[in-house]
């Protein structure tokens, strides 16, 4: 399994237009950041988590022009807002691209989307074929994909066990029966937006406690704010099995090792 981060950034992305802070100027490349989302290529299927309003730009700097599904975390814009590009994928591969979220994250598409759903649709439109995701495991193009229920402030969001990878963004709370899906995997990703308080995600704090919880032999941070700090200095507060993620860094999941 090859887990590329398409994007760590919030919903306002890194640099913030018009901020001149240190993270927003910095010329480091790892502090530049898209919006959240990340790709998964496991057994011969590929897999996109959220498609925000840089999908395009991240599929072209990826080149990746293989796509067998869509799953999405939830329904804020930052995560939906660039799915009318999966267009592209309609056109190369010839078919429908199957979609899969829960069924308040369905309706939100159908609704912000709702040319592609229309009766009669306009030339072009994007040719999705929408799946509901309940908390169960679900197989996707052949694969065990294990949804895991988290909260963004009072918003149910899902994150994702793919074997022994687990994907969490958007969330400040886990109850501990969710938690249990999420122990034993090699690798955990999990949102760390700021230091400070935040009522809707994870601080830095947080998330290293969940961390700490969970004991994945690797853990990704991802989903930061311009607040958090820059990418070399926040890296050095870390413990050893802990990294900030940026975007492009690619991780490799074998039978015995983690390969970066």
């Amino acid at each position: 399994m090859i887990i590329t981060f398409l994007g760590t950034g919030t919903s306002q992305g890194i640099p913030v237009i018009t901020c001149k802070c240190p993270v927003c100027q910095s010329v480091d490349y790892r502090d530049k950041r898209l919006r959240t989302s990340a790709f998964i290529e496991v057994d011969n299927s590929n897999f996109v988590i959220d498609t925000g309003p840089d999908f395009r730009q991240q599929m072209l700097r990826e080149n990746i022009n293989q796509l067998d599904a869509v799953l999405f975390t939830h329904e804020h814009k930052d995560h939906v807002a660039g799915l009318d590009d999966i267009r592209s994928f309609n056109f190369y591969q010839k078919k429908d691209m199957p979609v899969y979220g829960s069924k308040q994250v369905l309706n939100a598409l159908k609704k912000e989307f709702a040319y592609a759903f229309a009766p009669v649709k306009y030339p072009g439109v994007p040719q999705i074929t929408l799946n509901e995701l309940n908390n169960g495991t679900q197989t996707i193009n052949g694969i065990e994909v294990l949804p895991i229920q988290v909260m963004h402030y009072k918003m149910p969001v899902f994150g994702f066990r793919i074997k022994d990878f687990v994907y969490i963004t958007d969330a400040n709370y886990i109850s501990e029966e969710e938690k249990e899906k999420m122990k034993g995997a090699e690798v955990l990703v999990v949102n760390a937006l700021q230091k400070e308080d935040h009522i809707s995600h994870f601080t830095l704090d947080q998330a290293l406690e969940l961390i700490q919880e969970i004991k994945p032999k690797k853990a990704y941070l991802t989903h930061f704010s311009h607040r958090l700090g820059k990418h070399a200095d926040i890296s050095l507060e870390l413990p050893d099995n802990v990294e900030l993620a940026y975007d492009g860094l690619k991780i490799e999941l074998g039978d015995k090792n983690i390969e970066l």
